[in-house]
């Protein structure tokens, strides 16, 4: 049955970033340690890493000069001053952000098919005139709301990709509930999200392109290479492959934080959103700081501040992983890398991207720090046939940046129309 659009809920307050906690701390952490700082600096002894040590040098002298011009006391105030103006306009920005009056006012297109906590958003019924065109299966991830791509009004991929002449059918995992909270990755991929494929299957009679956007690319993989006669064309967005291109250091403190987490999931039956924000601040820790700074400048009633605002709501209304999956992810994908030895299995059958046969796409942003190239650019050279595309922009900028629809809308639209003709 097609549900009637409803509003979409606006929050009540804002709590993020999330953990605040962790990001005040850091950052405090941070400009404090800079006073501290000058005392090696004094002596010489102040550790580079090898590939900054031109650029250090280059600054130990120019502080130097300075020191020797203002005097001691007076070059050590500056530097307090600045990291006390520095912490106060990251606070600034977080509090204007906090009180911020825009709010997410889109409604959600009709729900076409749901089971559990999963639907299926049936974007075509926002086309002109109701048109009904290619079909679509646009697939997130499992931990961050699937709105990223339906971001704004100006700023929406499966809206623009609708306007282009397709139906796209978004899956809408939301949160886990009671049935979904001992599911596997084999229970999400097989089954939940299989019959959600095959619903659009039988209300497209006929093949439906799959398009999977982060983790989403990996739910999506098993399905078309087990499933090839209901896939039209397969386009993998930011896709992870190889977990041994992520950074050594957050692979070796996972590895180090293994008990510790283990322990977490067992006693919560899950990974909280909290520790997941954590680990993705951990990937880029000064992030939160520059971009509440750039915030705090901005004019608050601009078309950038809205935007600012909405993505941020987006990042910060995480939803928590499964138990089981959270193992599946964190301890096989990045701690054993599973998918890149052959060793990750659906059902016991392990996942062989070689098997896929429909035309598929491999879209590579090359600023991406969260799936970095190296780890997702192998994926098209193990599907045949599969086209790499290599984008000038980040893993959600990709998405929702100025430039997507130049960069990866309208591109992505052409290579499916041409290929699922």
């Amino acid at each position: 049955m097609m549900a009637k659009p409803q509003p979409a809920q606006r929050p009540n307050h804002r709590t993020g970033p999330r953990p605040l906690a962790l990001h005040m701390a850091l950052q405090t952490l941070v400009w404090l340690s800079s006073r501290a700082a000058l005392t090696q600096l004094n002596g010489g002894s102040l550790p580079w890493r090898p590939e900054l040590k031109a650029a250090a040098e280059s600054l130990e002298r120019e502080l130097g000069k300075r020191r020797r011009n203002a005097g001691p006391e007076a070059f050590e105030k500056a530097v307090e001053g600045e990291s006390r103006r520095r912490l106060a306009a990251f606070a600034d920005g977080v509090r204007a952000y906090r009180h911020h009056a825009a709010h997410r006012t889109l409604a959600d297109p009709p729900v076409v098919w749901s089971e559990g906590t999963t639907r299926l958003l049936d974007y075509g019924a926002t086309a002109a005139k109701g048109k009904k065109g290619r079909p679509l299966l646009v697939v997130p991830s499992l931990v961050n709301r699937a709105y990223v791509l339906d971001l704004t009004r100006e700023r929406s991929f499966v809206r623009h990709l609708a306007s282009r002449g397709f139906r796209p059918f978004l899956v809408d995992w939301d949160a886990p509930g009671s049935e979904e909270r001992t599911f596997t990755l084999s229970d999400y991929i097989a089954g939940r999200l299989r019959r959600a494929l095959e619903a659009a299957v039988q209300m497209s009679a006929g093949p439906v392109g799959v398009v999977g956007y982060c983790m989403g690319g990996n739910l999506v993989l098993p399905l078309a290479e087990r499933h090839p006669e209901m896939i039209g064309a397969l386009a993998l967005l930011a896709t992870p492959w190889n977990f041994e291109a992520m950074k050594a250091a957050n692979t070796q403190m996972l590895r180090a934080a293994k008990p510790q987490l283990e322990t977490l999931i067992d006693s919560t039956g899950n990974l909280p959103v909290d520790v997941l924000q954590s680990m993705f601040a951990g990937l880029d820790p000064y992030l939160a700081v520059r971009k509440f700074q750039r915030f705090a400048a901005m004019d608050k009633r601009s078309r950038k501040a809205r935007k600012f605002v909405a993505l941020e709501d987006w990042l910060n209304d995480g939803i928590p992983l499964v138990g089981a999956v959270a193992r599946e992810c964190l301890f096989g994908w990045y701690g054993e890398n599973t998918p890149a030895r052959g060793r990750w299995k659906i059902e016991g059958r392990p996942v062989v991207p070689r098997r896929v046969r429909a035309p598929a796409l491999v879209v590579v942003p090359e600023q991406d720090y969260i799936v970095p190239p190296a780890s997702a650019r192998p994926l098209a050279e193990q599907i045949p046939g599969a086209e790499c595309w290599s984008l000038a922009a980040g893993h959600i900028g990709m998405a929702t940046g100025g430039r997507a629809p130049e960069i990866l809308y309208d591109p992505l639209a052409r290579w499916l129309t041409r290929v699922m003709a």
